[in-house]
């Protein structure tokens, strides 16, 4: 499973925990502990997207199994050529001839074009912060789980991509605290630029 710097758990309508996947995950556990028919969802801040967590074990045991896995040296062998050990990754590209021609130009081939490209296009928003397309994206993945059949849902995810934080904010006044709370700060890039 990959997760990003942070998740955000809640049980019903109420934040459970946001913080670093295990300590999430900790507190997920021990919520269910105390109330295994308590329903919690936990979401990626990034990416907006649902985090299972494998609460099985011991607290040692979860976090070893949210630790990034290591790549078995079997693995890297079977990759073959080019440069497994900087984790380079050979796949087809198709390309119109123009856009090949083009590549061939830029400084150091076509490659190192195609590197800076996904770079910068990753690279949207200023460092550390979602791009726009990012954040609606996150924002939307969160509001259709958590809020889809609350009132306004679907005119606030028309601001969300009309970019219109003074729509999405008064529309998702009434929704619980804590739920409007998130999808207001996972959407909050998406206004920035307006």
């Amino acid at each position: 499973m990959t997760v990003s710097n942070t998740v955000t758990a809640f049980a019903g309508d109420a934040l459970l925990a946001s913080g670093a996947p295990l300590d999430v995950a900790l507190s997920i556990k021990a919520a269910l502990a105390g109330d295994p028919a308590l329903s919690i969802l936990a979401f990626d801040d990034r990416s907006g997207r649902q985090v299972d967590f494998d609460l099985r074990g011991t607290d040692a045991e979860i976090a070893a199994r949210l630790r990034p896995a290591t790549e078995p040296a079997a693995e890297a062998a079977r990759r073959g050529a080019g440069r497994p050990k900087l984790g380079v990754v050979a796949r087809e590209v198709t390309l119109l001839p123009r856009h090949w021609e083009w590549l061939s130009g830029q400084p150091g081939g076509a490659s190192v074009a195609l590197r800076k490209l996904v770079d910068a296009a990753r690279n949207e928003g200023s460092a550390g912060v979602p791009g726009v397309r990012d954040a609606q994206q996150a924002a939307d993945r969160f509001l259709l789980a958590m809020l889809g059949n609350q009132p306004g849902y679907e005119e606030a995810t028309r601001a969300l991509y009309a970019k219109d934080g003074t729509a999405f904010d008064r529309l998702s006044e009434i929704w619980p605290r804590d739920l409007r709370d998130h999808a207001r700060r996972l959407a909050a890039p998406a206004f920035a630029t307006a």
